[in-house]
C-alpha cells in the first residue's frame, strides 16, 4: 500500500517512521537506564544501612537508627518479626508494589537468620513518574516534529520534480523554439530527468516535423491528380458512352470522390494537435445522412438489399461534414460488404445514429478487436486492409463521439454512434 502513495507522502511517512523507531528506542533506553541505576543505588544505600544496623546498633543493644520511611525486620527477633508476605522474597534488592503503595526491599541472609530493610518510595516514585512523563512527552513531540519536518523536507525535495512536471505538462515543449529544460536545473537526478525529457521531446519534434512535411506532400501530390481524374470523369459524363463504359466511368468517379474525402479526413486528423478541441462544422445529421443515402442506396439496391433511412428523432447539433460523412460512409460500406441478403437500415435519433444490418455479424469476443488497425473478421469481404473501423474509432475519439457495436438477433450487427456524449 505504501508504494501506491504519492512520493511526497512516502517521504513524510518514511521520515516519521524513522523518527518513531529512533525516539522509541531512545525512550526505552532511558527507562531501562533509570531502572538499572535506581536498583544499583538503592541496593548500595540499603546495604550500608543494614550493615550499620547489624554491626553497630544491634551490638550496642539499641534500636535500629533508621528514618521514618525505613523499617527493619529480622527472623530471629520477635520484636522485628518478618511479615508473612515478605518471607518469600529473594535475597538482594526487590521493588514491591501494592496498589498505590510502592516499597524497596533489601534482604540478606546470614546463616539461618534473614534480615530485611523495607523503605517507602512514594517521593522517588513521584519523581520517577515525572521523568517518565517528560520522556513520553519528548517522544510524542519528536514524532510530531518529524512529521512537520518531513512535510517541509518533502516539499523542498519534490519542488524541482513538481516544477518539471508542470513544465512538461503545460508548456508547449513541442514548439521548435522551446528552450531546453535541462539548462534550468542543476546537474543532479532532476537535471538528468530533464535532459531525458529534452532528448525524448527532440525526437518527437523530429517525428512531428516529418509528419507535417508528409501531410503537406500528400495534400499537394494527391489532390492534384485526384482533381484531374474528377475533371476527366465530368467530361466522360457529358459524353454518351456505351453501357459498360459508362458504368466503369461512374465507378472511377465514385472511387475518386471517396479517395478525395479520405485524403481530406486524413489531413484534418494529421494536422489536429492532441490538445486541440473537436473540429466544428455546420452540417446537420439529417443532411449528411441524406447525402450518404444517395451515395450508398443505389449500391445496396444493386446487391438486391433493402435499404431504409429511418428518423426516430432529430439531432439539433451541427457537425464537421467531412468527419461525420466519413464515419457514416465507412459503416454503410461495411454493412454493404458483409450483408448478402436482407436489410440495411440507417436510423437517426436525437443522440446520433446507428447502422443495422442482417449480415454475418461479429462474434462477441471480436467486437472490440474490430476497431483495431489492420484487423479483419473471419468473414472478411472486399479489398480493404482493415482500416475502416479503425478510422471510425479515431475520428470519434477526436470529436468526443462514442462508437460501439452489438450483435443483432437472429443475425447481423448494429453499430451505434453517439454524437452528443449521452449514455
Amino acid at each position: 500500500m505504501l508504494a501506491k502513495q504519492p512520493f511526497a507522502r512516502r517521504i513524510v511517512i518514511a521520515f516519521t517512521l524513522m523518527t518513531l523507531a529512533v525516539s522509541g528506542m531512545f525512550s526505552l533506553g532511558i527507562v531501562a537506564v533509570v531502572h538499572s541505576i535506581e536498583e544499583h543505588l538503592v541496593t548500595e544505600e540499603l546495604g550500608r544501612e543494614l550493615d550499620i544496623v547489624l554491626n553497630e546498633d544491634l551490638r550496642q543493644g539499641i534500636a535500629p537508627r533508621l528514618d521514618s520511611s525505613t523499617t527493619f525486620y529480622a527472623s530471629n527477633m520477635p520484636q522485628y518479626a518478618v511479615p508473612e508476605e515478605l518471607a518469600g522474597l529473594a535475597e538482594g534488592f526487590t521493588e514491591l508494589v501494592r496498589g498505590d503503595e510502592a516499597y524497596y526491599v533489601y534482604a540478606r541472609e546470614i546463616g539461618d537468620t534473614r534480615y530485611l530493610l523495607v523503605q517507602e518510595q512514594h517521593e522517588f516514585e513521584a519523581r520517577e513518574n515525572a521523568l517518565f512523563n517528560v520522556v513520553l512527552a519528548g517522544f510524542l513531540l519528536s514524532v510530531a516534529g518529524a512529521w512537520v519536518l518531513g512535510r517541509l523536507m518533502a516539499r523542498t525535495v519534490m519542488a524541482p520534480v513538481t516544477r518539471l512536471a508542470q513544465q512538461v505538462r503545460h508548456r508547449d515543449q513541442l514548439h521548435p523554439l522551446a528552450p531546453p529544460l535541462a539548462l534550468q536545473y542543476p546537474d543532479d537526478e532532476v537535471g538528468h530527468l530533464a535532459a531525458a525529457f529534452d532528448s525524448t521531446l527532440g525526437q518527437l519534434r523530429q517525428t512531428l516535423e516529418r509528419e507535417r512535411l508528409f501531410t503537406a506532400d500528400v495534400s499537394h501530390e494527391l489532390r492534384t491528380p485526384l482533381m484531374v481524374i474528377l475533371g476527366a470523369c465530368e467530361l466522360l459524363d457529358q459524353a454518351e458512352l456505351p453501357g459498360k463504359s459508362g458504368t466503369q466511368a461512374q465507378r472511377i468517379e465514385r472511387a475518386a470522390k471517396e479517395m478525395h474525402e479520405l485524403v481530406q479526413t486524413f489531413l484534418m486528423l494529421a494536422r489536429a494537435r492532441p490538445e486541440q478541441t473537436a473540429l466544428g462544422g455546420s452540417a446537420s445529421l439529417a443532411s449528411v445522412a441524406e447525402e450518404q443515402a444517395e451515395r450508398w442506396g443505389p449500391l445496396m439496391r444493386d446487391k438486391r438489399l433493402s435499404f431504409e433511412v429511418i428518423a426516430e428523432g432529430n439531432s439539433a447539433g451541427e457537425y464537421n461534414h467531412t468527419l461525420l460523412g466519413t464515419v457514416m460512409s465507412n459503416l454503410l460500406r461495411n454493412a454493404l460488404h458483409y450483408t448478402e441478403t436482407g436489410t440495411v437500415r440507417l436510423i437517426l435519433d436525437r443522440t446520433g445514429f446507428r447502422v443495422d444490418d442482417t449480415g454475418v455479424g461479429i462474434p462477441l469476443d471480436q467486437q472490440q478487436l474490430m476497431f483495431q488497425p489492420f484487423v479483419r473478421g473471419a468473414e472478411a469481404r472486399g479489398e480493404g486492409l482493415g482500416l475502416g473501423l479503425s478510422l471510425v474509432k479515431r475520428i470519434c475519439a477526436h470529436q468526443g463521439w462514442q462508437v460501439g457495436v452489438q450483435q443483432r438477433e437472429p443475425q447481423g450487427s448494429c453499430f451505434r454512434v453517439r454524437l452528443n456524449g449521452d449514455a
